[in-house]
């Protein structure tokens, strides 16, 4: 099966606000929750996809190097759990505390959020400013599985250091590549 690209929502547009169940501490957290100084990373992930156990090491390297320095991080999974049992609240957070995903986890059992952020694969990246305004979306990098290209984070570790420096990212981005968000039938 080819993989599915992000939609890649305009640059500019405010981040949609959402109220999710956090798989690991049982408490639900909207943006305001998540939103830090200078950026706030939403990621669209899930457990079962290749391309996310891909670079799943890079994300926890990714937000324990930014983590600290202004910028939120959050991951959320709106992949059907019926047709999909691993990507389900219990396997969710087995996952992230296995992997040590130091961001929360979030389950989208409506799919209403990856409606709203017009995600359409995992992973699928949004970046926003200070003002939660959309400053990049697209892809960590341009490694995929079996293509022999180190995962880096190269391309939205660019991004989140323009933002911290006080710059705008590059407009040069490209398509996240991934599994396709597994919407519930005659949804999506």
């Amino acid at each position: 099966m080819a993989p599915t690209p992000s939609s890649m929502l305009a640059l500019g547009t405010s981040a949609p606000d959402f109220s999710l169940p956090d798989t690991l501490s049982g408490r639900r957290l909207g943006l305001a929750d998540v939103r830090a100084e200078y950026a706030t990373l939403v990621m669209f992930i899930c457990n079962h996809c290749p391309y996310v156990k891909h670079v799943n090491a890079e994300l926890v390297r990714l937000a324990h190097d930014y983590q600290g320095r202004g910028v939120g991080l959050v991951a959320i999974s709106s992949n059907d759990a019926q047709a999909y049992p691993e990507d389900a609240p219990g396997p969710m957070a087995e996952a992230a505390r296995a992997l040590g995903y130091p961001f929360p986890y979030l389950y989208d059992e409506s799919q209403d959020v990856a409606r709203a952020y017009q995600a359409a694969c995992t992973p699928d990246f949004f970046l926003f400013d200070a003002g939660l305004r959309l400053a990049y979306r697209g892809r960590l990098d341009d490694s995929t599985p079996g293509n022999g290209r180190p995962v880096t984070g190269a391309e939205l570790r660019a991004a989140l250091d323009a933002l911290l420096a006080g710059r705008e990212a590059s407009e040069r981005q490209q398509p996240s590549l991934g599994c396709s968000i597994k919407f519930r039938k005659g949804q999506g």
